[in-house]
């Protein structure tokens, strides 16, 4: 069925109905992520109130996702590990009707984890979080993220300095965020994981996967203003995320 057009204004209450679903709600996300990410993305799921879990073992796995509200599966780390966690993972989200976010990392990089992400990609996942250079590689071309959305019956959030939220029917830019994002890492992994969040609380997804977006960008700018450089912006991004309010996010919000 055909969603209706977004407005500027419906992105931004998606956010901030989001925001507050997520800390009444406490979602647990589970994350299938590359190592170096771990740690930050759990502590930015834990600032807005949700359950990061994050074991990998094919003993564990199925029943940690069965008992999740939604799935991140990140190729960052594109290990023989990872590989068989993800499949067991994404078969028990499908068994059990859990929201999943493909969040296809250095796919231009590598063949052998662009095709299993395109693989992946058929497997219906309920957003695609990526950068241009990844989503290039899909696509083997050129491709805008409405067509690429329309192709893969998926919602695509599409990063950079302006942000980029499509689906079959509905296009949203956002524009907040701060050039120190870039220089953390883990930043993108951790949006990731915010998207799956607020998969989990809004089952729109085009609503979902634009209001984490703008969560995300909205306390980057947050951070931005505090931080003395890449390291002081690590802790005020997750303390400006712990203390965000409906309000503030309103009023910053930049969605065209």
């Amino acid at each position: 069925m055909q969603q209706p057009a977004s407005t500027p204004s419906d992105v931004t209450l998606a956010a901030a109905s989001a925001l507050a679903r997520l800390r009444d709600k406490g979602p647990r996300v589970h994350c299938i992520t590359n190592a170096v990410a771990q740690n930050f993305t759990a502590n930015v799921l834990l600032s807005l109130g949700c359950v990061p879990s994050m074991t990998l073992s094919t003993e564990e796995i199925g029943g940690f996702v069965a008992g999740a509200q939604a799935l991140l599966v990140n190729l960052g780390t594109f290990d023989a590990e990872r590989r068989q966690a993800t499949e067991l993972a994404v078969k028990a989200a499908a068994d059990n009707k859990i929201p999943w976010v493909l969040d296809p990392v250095f796919v231009d990089r590598s063949r052998p984890r662009a095709d299993f992400a395109r693989a992946l990609l058929g497997r219906g996942p309920s957003a695609l979080r990526l950068n241009r250079a990844e989503l290039s590689a899909l696509a083997e071309g050129d491709a805008s993220p409405e067509a690429f959305a329309r192709a893969s019956r998926t919602v695509v959030g599409l990063s950079g300095a302006t942000d980029v939220i499509a689906d079959s029917a509905r296009l949203a830019h956002v524009a907040n965020g701060h050039p120190l994002m870039s220089r953390v890492t883990a930043m993108g992994c951790a949006a990731s994981a915010l998207t799956a969040a607020c998969l989990a609380v809004e089952p729109d997804a085009f609503r979902a996967v634009a209001g984490a977006l703008v969560i995300i960008g909205v306390a980057g700018e947050l951070a931005g203003e505090k931080a003395a450089g890449p390291g002081s912006f690590a802790v005020a991004i997750i303390d400006a995320l712990y203390n965000l309010d409906a309000a503030t996010l309103t009023a910053r919000a930049r969605v065209t």
